[in-house]
């Protein structure tokens, strides 16, 4: 096999081990805070709330030290160990206790941490200016498939249920659990690349991530790593783009968790409630699929950079939260367990509610293929520093927004992602436009990028 044809081969071994699993983690996520509240009348007393703005806060504060933790053992079997802990999360729902989940909460926000550095490292690696937008985009069409399988499960095996029993509860999380165990397995799939540089060369990724076995060796890496991360955070394209990227983290907060809490909340769904939230997933994996296929395989073919993408996905944000915003009753993020009998400004449409759904999941491919692209463009040299930085601000934000999603009702959750979505905007513009001018400078063609 050529290089090129290893190097694509990394990327769909990649994508396909993330979406195994994130179909286990993602569905998790979706289904979590209803599965929760059926348990709340018994010795179990956790919120998925909590929980995911534990794992958010932990996977933040951990990106500060993932950067060292790959350069000493490596991104493949750093991503394997992740994935384990992933599994052990999911399966802490078979039999649920308070402590566990929330101890798993914890180690899964350092396991996150490290597997999405090793992930944008091994992007980078397995990518060069030229590549870098079609493997983003063939990555994250990929990854997103796990929002189809996991959610299409949910929603026929909850169909007409309006509570959600032991023996079901028990079933989807073993399945969930095997899942992710798989999609761990398949990163030994994952070739190493031959190191092409002359004995000579400077380069900052090789000095980061080598292959020296000496702990000395070893330890300056962890060291020189975390400098990086740090002198990076504060360079003018990294604070610009740590507003798109919060932005990013607000979003995955909303679609991910309140917006299929909000669904399984609303009474005048009557009995297909709860099976919707599944269904709910599988238009947002949709919308996710088409965006990647379209903005990252098609790349090529476009001549007028990232700028367009990240407007187009914008402008369908701002259109899905304004039909939320009509359809969904206020109180619907926060509803008890008997769900919510309140009225918005039209009466609630299964057809506009998963029309929603499909507009954030393209919405949401807009923005990350074009952070994805643009961070490896910017970057290729200090990947994982750069990864992990854009991971820090991304959790943090989701962090805070799984926190105030236990008290704001949905029009202020809704207000906070307009505000910030504009602005992300407008910074990532400035990013692309001097990224435009260094190719130019540098004689490259724009629509390569």
């Amino acid at each position: 096999m050529s290089s090129e044809g290893k190097k694509l081969f990394n990327i769909i071994i990649l994508g396909v081990s993330f979406m195994f699993i994130f179909t286990a983690f993602q569905s998790c996520g979706n289904i979590a805070q209803t599965v929760i509240t059926n348990l709340n009348n018994t010795d179990f007393h956790g919120s998925g709330y909590t929980s995911m703005s534990i794992i958010y806060g932990v996977l933040s504060a951990s990106n500060l030290i993932s950067p060292s933790l790959v350069a000493v053992v490596g991104p493949q079997f750093s991503m394997v160990v992740s994935g384990v802990f992933y599994s052990l999360y999911i399966a802490v729902f078979i039999q649920p206790a308070t402590w566990a989940f929330y101890t798993a909460s914890v180690l899964i926000g350092i396991a996150a941490a490290v597997l999405w550095t090793a992930q944008g490292n091994c992007l980078t690696e397995n990518s060069d200016e030229n590549t870098i937008g079609r493997n983003s985009g063939i990555f994250w069409a990929l990854l997103q498939f796990s929002l189809i399988f996991g959610n299409m499960y949910i929603y026929f095996a909850w169909q007409g249920k309006t509570h959600i029993s032991e023996s079901d509860r028990r079933t989807v999380f073993i399945a969930l659990t095997v899942i992710s165990l798989v999609g761990t397995v398949l990163f030994f799939l994952i070739r190493k690349q031959e190191d092409t540089k002359a004995p000579g060369d400077d380069d900052s990724t090789n000095e980061i991530l080598g292959e020296s076995s000496s702990a000395r060796n070893k330890m300056m890496r962890a060291v020189a790593a975390f400098k990086k991360s740090i002198t990076l955070s504060f360079t003018k394209e990294m604070l610009l783009l740590s507003v798109t990227t919060a932005y990013t983290g607000l979003v995955l907060t909303f679609f991910s968790g309140v917006y299929g809490t909000c669904i399984g909340a609303v009474n005048r769904f009557g009995s297909e409630e709860k099976s919707l939230i599944g269904l709910s997933g599988i238009f947002i994996g949709v919308g996710e699929i088409l965006g990647g296929g379209i903005f990252g395989l098609l790349s090529k073919k476009s001549r007028s950079g990232r700028n367009p993408v990240v407007m187009l996905g914008i402008l369908v944000h701002f259109i899905a939260f304004y039909l939320i915003f009509f359809n969904m009753p206020n109180d619907a993020p926060i509803a008890p367990m008997e769900g919510t009998d309140q009225v918005a400004y039209m009466i609630p449409s299964k057809e506009v509610a998963m029309l929603c759904s499909f507009l954030l999941g393209l919405g949401d491919s807009c923005f990350n293929t074009q952070l994805l692209s643009i961070l490896g463009f910017l970057y290729s040299e200090d990947s994982a520093p750069a990864f992990a930085i854009f991971k820090f601000v991304q959790s943090i934000c989701a962090a805070v927004a799984y926190f105030y999603s236990n008290y704001l009702v949905l029009q202020w959750q809704l207000l906070i992602m307009v505000l910030v979505g504009f602005f992300g905007t407008i910074t990532f513009f400035t990013v692309e436009w001097g990224a435009a001018a260094a190719l130019a400078a540098r004689g490259s063609d724009y629509s390569s990028i």
